[in-house]
């Protein structure tokens, strides 16, 4: 199974009279959502499940993809990795999955799947983390498919 973590691109600063779940993207972070989502879907298999957290920033980034995507509570940003792994349905889920999600419940999930321990990794705004589950005779193992920034496409 394929698992692809991508925190939202860059969003305004929390302001006295708005919800974090409010916040919108920048300028800087639209042209980071298009940037990536222009790569994802070169990468992606049509049939991706796209699962996207309910906050405002996070649905903006994944509109860029331009593919439907479901909103899922269980994704927003006071959630745990228990709550991420279920709805991805990892690691059994038949097709690719992509979360778009937030720091910290993305960096913890991805410590977790590839060093075993939930661990404060850091998952850079509008980064994507492509991890995938293998089967092998010796048991099943994650590895790092890709990591890339934004700024490096």
């Amino acid at each position: 199974m394929d698992l692809i973590l991508w925190r939202h691109a860059d969003s305004r600063e929390l302001r006295d009279d708005q919800s974090d779940a409010d916040r919108p993207l920048t300028k800087k972070g639209e042209r980071q959502a298009r940037r990536m989502a222009d790569w994802l879907n070169q990468q992606m298999p049509q049939g991706t499940r796209v699962l996207v957290s309910p906050t405002l920033r996070t649905q903006q980034t994944a509109q860029a993809l331009e593919r439907k995507f479901k909103l899922v509570p269980g994704l927003a940003p006071d959630q745990t990795v228990d709550a991420l792994l279920t709805a991805a349905r990892w690691p059994d889920a038949p097709d690719p999955v992509l979360v778009v999600g937030h720091q910290f419940t993305l960096g913890l999930t991805a410590a977790y799947l590839l060093a075993g321990a939930t661990q404060p990794w850091v998952v850079r705004k509008g980064a994507v983390w492509w991890l995938r589950s293998r089967k092998r005779e010796a048991g099943d193992e994650v590895v790092l498919h890709a990591a890339l920034s934004p700024e490096l496409i």
